[in-house]
This record gives C-alpha cells, sequence and structure tokens, in this order.
C-alpha cells in the first residue's frame, strides 16, 4: 500500500531544517510514497536544483508554494529564509509570519489528490498538529536535532524551577540522570534567548512547540540507534511516543551531484574543489565552515585565519557572508595569495558533503550544528568543535565527552545573533594552532580519535543500508501510518 499512501511535509524555512527534511522525502520516496512538500517561492527556488534530481530518478515527489507573509509582520519583502534575519530580535517576527501560513496551508491540504495520510512537519510549526487534527491524519514532530540534546533540554526543563544549579548564567553544573557526566551552563543550554529582551515571548513559543508535540503521533529523528543508544532509549521514555531515528539522512545522497546540489548552489565549481583535494595527501585537510546561520565578527574571523596559516596544514575555509571590514583585511594582508596551493577559501555555499566524503579531509572543524556534526560523523571524521547557540554546546558535549571523536576549540559563551562584530576574540590564533594540531596530528591520543571515528563512519553506513536500523525504521514508520489511516478507514465504515 506504500505506493498509494501519500506524505504531507512541511520544513522550516531554513537551510539546516530544509535540508534533512528533503532528504527523508527523498527516502520515503524511494520506498514507493507519495510525496508533497510545501513551502514559499524563494525557499522553492532554492530547492529546484534537488527537486530536479529527484523527479529525473522518477521520484514522486511535488513541491507546493504558499505566500509568506514577511511584509504583514514587519520584515522586508521577500524575506522567507531564517538565514534573511538582520538580527535575533527580528526572529520572532520571523516565526509569527510562519505561524500565519497554517490557512494557506490547511488550503492545500484540502485540495490534494489523494487525500493525504500523514503531516511531518518541523518543530517550529506548532500549529500544523491543529491542522493534522482537523484532517485525521497523525502528525510527526521533525526536530533537526540529536536525542542527546532534546534530553538534556528535556532535564534543565525540569531543573529551572529547582535551587539545586547555579544562580550564575556561566558556571558550569552537571546535568543529573545522564549515563555520562556532562557539564554546562545555563548560557550554553539557554544560548541567544537568555540575553534577548523578548526573553519570555521566545520562552511562551518553545512552550507551544512542546505542547503540539505532546499530542503528535511520533517524532522522526535525524540519528541512528548505534550512536547515541542510552540517550536514545531515554528520550522515548521522555517522550512515552513513538521516536524513529532513520539517520544519517545525508546518506541518502549516494551520486556525487546529488551531493554537490544538496542544500544550495555552490559558490565554486565542485570539479574545481575535487581536483585541489586530489593532489593532497590523503587525510591531510581541514575541512572548516561555520554553518548557514552561524557567523563571526572581524576580529574573530583574522584570529582563525592567522591560526590556519601558522598551523602549516591544508585547509579549505568556507565563508558563507564575511563582514566588509574582513573581505579589505583579506585583500590587504593578500591572505588568499600567502596560502595559496594549501589554503583553499570558500566564499558562499560549499558542496559540503562531497568535500567531507573526499580521501585527503582528515578533520572538520565544525559550528557543531546538527546536521553538520552528523555529516562529519558519517564520513568518519574527527571533529573540532566551535558551537555558537541552540543545540550546538549540547552536541559538542556529546561529540567530545561521549563520543570521543572532537576537541574543543574553547569557545564557552554562545554568540548572539547581530551582534558577532561586539563579541571580540572568544578563540585566539595560538589556540587555534593547537588545536589543528591536536586534531589532525595528536600522537596516540589522536590515532585512538581517528580510529573512533572512522568506527562511527562505518556503523553510520551500515544503519542506512538494508537491514540496518534506520533502514528498518523508515519500514516501519511507513507501516505504521499504513496502520493508522486503515484502522480510520475502518472506524468510518462502522
Amino acid at each position: 500500500m506504500a505506493e498509494q499512501s501519500h506524505f504531507v511535509l512541511i520544513p522550516f524555512l531554513a537551510q539546516g531544517h530544509m535540508i534533512p527534511m528533503m532528504d527523508i522525502a527523498r527516502l520515503l520516496a524511494s520506498r514507493g510514497v507519495v510525496i508533497t512538500v510545501i513551502t514559499t517561492p524563494l525557499n522553492a527556488k532554492r530547492l529546484e536544483p534537488v527537486m530536479s534530481r529527484m523527479d529525473a530518478n522518477g521520484l514522486k515527489i511535488r513541491m507546493i508554494r504558499v505566500h509568506f507573509p514577511a511584509v504583514e509582520v514587519g520584515l522586508p519583502e521577500g524575506c522567507e529564509n531564517f538565514d534573511m534575519l538582520p538580527s535575533l530580535e527580528d526572529g520572532l517576527k520571523f516565526l509569527q509570519a510562519a505561524q500565519m501560513m497554517q490557512p494557506s496551508i490547511e488550503k492545500v491540504l484540502e485540495e490534494l489528490e489523494p487525500s493525504p495520510i500523514c503531516l511531518i512537519s518541523d518543530m517550529c510549526f506548532p500549529f500544523t498538529t491543529e491542522v493534522a487534527s482537523k484532517f485525521e491524519i497523525p502528525r510527526i514532530v521533525f526536530h533537526g536535532m540529536c536525542c542527546f540534546a532534546l534530553v538534556c533540554f528535556h532535564i534543565f526543563g525540569l531543573l529551572e524551577n529547582f535551587d539545586n544549579i547555579p544562580s550564575s548564567d556561566t558556571e558550569y553544573f552537571v546535568l543529573p540522570g545522564l549515563p555520562d557526566k556532562i557539564e554546562l551552563t545555563k548560557l550554553q543550554i539557554v544560548g541567544s534567548v537568555t540575553a534577548s529582551q523578548h526573553r519570555e515571548h521566545w520562552i511562551q513559543f518553545r512552550s507551544k512547540m512542546k505542547e503540539a508535540e505532546a499530542v503528535a503521533f511520533g517524532v522522526v529523528s535525524n540519528s541512528f540507534e548505534a550512536l547515541e543508544p542510552e540517550y536514545i532509549k531515554e528520550y522515548r521514555k521522555v517522550q512515552g511516543k513513538k521516536v524513529w531515528c532513520i539517520g544519517p539522512v545525508s546518506l541518502s545522497n549516494k551520486d556525487s551531484q546529488d551531493k554537490a546540489i544538496r542544500g544550495n548552489k555552490a559558490a565554486i565549481d565542485e570539479k574545481n574543489v575535487i581536483e585541489w583535494l586530489d593532489s593532497l595527501k590523503p587525510m591531510s585537510a581541514l575541512y572548516v565552515c561555520p554553518g548557514s546561520l552561524s557567523k563571526l565578527g572581524t576580529s574573530q574571523l583574522i584570529e582563525l585565519g592567522l591560526g590556519l596559516e601558522s598551523s602549516n596544514m591544508p585547509f579549505i575555509w568556507v565563508l558563507r557572508e564575511p563582514p566588509e571590514k574582513f573581505k579589505n583585511w583579506l585583500e590587504e594582508e593578500k591572505f588568499e595569495e600567502r596560502v595559496k596551493g594549501r589554503g583553499l577559501l570558500i566564499k558562499g555555499w560549499a558542496p559540503q558533503v562531497l568535500i567531507l566524503s573526499h580521501d585527503s579531509v582528515g578533520g572538520f572543524l565544525t559550528h557543531c550544528g546538527w546536521n553538520s556534526s552528523l555529516e562529519g560523523i558519517s564520513a568518519g571524521l574527527p571533529l573540532i568543535t566551535w558551537p555558537y547557540f541552540a543545540d550546538q554546546f549540547c552536541n559538542e558535549r556529546l561529540i567530545v565527552n561521549v563520543l570521543g571523536v572532537g576537541v574543543q576549540a574553547g569557545v564557552e559563551v554562545p554568540v548572539l545573533i547581530g551582534q558577532e562584530e561586539n563579541m571580540g576574540v572568544l578563540v585566539t590564533r595560538d589556540d587555534i594552532k593547537m588545536v589543528v594540531e591536536k586534531l589532525m596530528d595528536g600522537g596516540v591520543e589522536g590515532e585512538v580519535r581517528r580510529n573512533r571515528a572512522k568506527e562511527l563512519g562505518e556503523m553510520a553506513r551500515r544503519a542506512v543500508d538494508e537491514g540496518g536500523s534506520s533502514h528498518l525504521s523508515i519500514t516501519q514508520l511507513i507501516q505504521d501510518i499504513i496502520a493508522e489511516a486503515v484502522k480510520k478507514s475502518c472506524d468510518t465504515k462502522e
């Protein structure tokens, strides 16, 4: 019955949420499920290359565009993706506009043929629980986070009303009840929200998400059973509902062209990147990428550049939207000329999965967003962790303390969106040089870390292979939804 099953997917309008959701669309469609993705015009345009590839492969995936009311909430016209926001304060306006999409989405569902039997939507769309209820179909929540981070957030939520955590936002404390000793600060868990003048509004929105999730049919997770077994078990216990771990979803991109176009149009010809990497020794290059939303101020970017230069290691450095001051510094200091042949700068979007899977890449400096972290793990690479905000400090603890495949850059406070220039230098050039050398060489300790990373990469690939845990979870998810549809049909006839 999978061929007759129709699932609707609604990804949140941010690259880190859209990319894995499109991978999920591919995975479900490859099993015969009909997929409809609902998004906005600008985001649909970004996804066109991916959609074209999936269409060429005969997958039944269509995209429907709905209006995003940016102007109505005071945002610039055409501001349809979170990476277009100038500051965190505008994030609330963006979320408000996203919730206003409900009538348009309901109209789409009314007209869809065949009628959908499931709605998979991002956690940032709590109203979709109401939509699913209206159309009498199950809603599945997609978080885009690992179960470890979700459990950490849950425990912190329980502790917030008690006196056994420090009053200081920057003092470390041990999160109780976890299989591993995990130390974090309140600021690292709550992130930029705690410093926002709209803190209460953010907390209210978080409560709405939790309430909507509480009545959802289940949760789909971009993780795999062997990666964080104790935390997946604990998260299922906390949820009291179905949790399907179907990751790493990035491994659904098996073809080099699929890897190259994943996410957005690359700012560099992938052939040039591959040729450059082919000229290097195996496992010799460090890939440095700050993520789609994460940014650094000029002074920190200069320190990072000088640290990479002094390490004498080959590197690829992705600079999505560097400040003008930093662009001027690059030109004045002739930085690219100084590192020519050893350093490759990509100014814009990079074909990350393609780069990480190349034999010449031996390490990854990541902002610890879950997509990037898992892509690095799936490639069997050790990681330098440089978290910014949200779940990223939790992910750092998983990578370093639980999995044993990471080296901390030394960032201890979250970066405020829009305030990057005021943050100053969080990690010096000398510290950057030291952690790069530690990761890429590191003696016996480094060898242990590399072997563990390689082992996790193999485990990730086994999980998605036929008969693997994630492959079986997708089968189970489809079967569970079909069973619900059959049950509903029988109840209607009675």
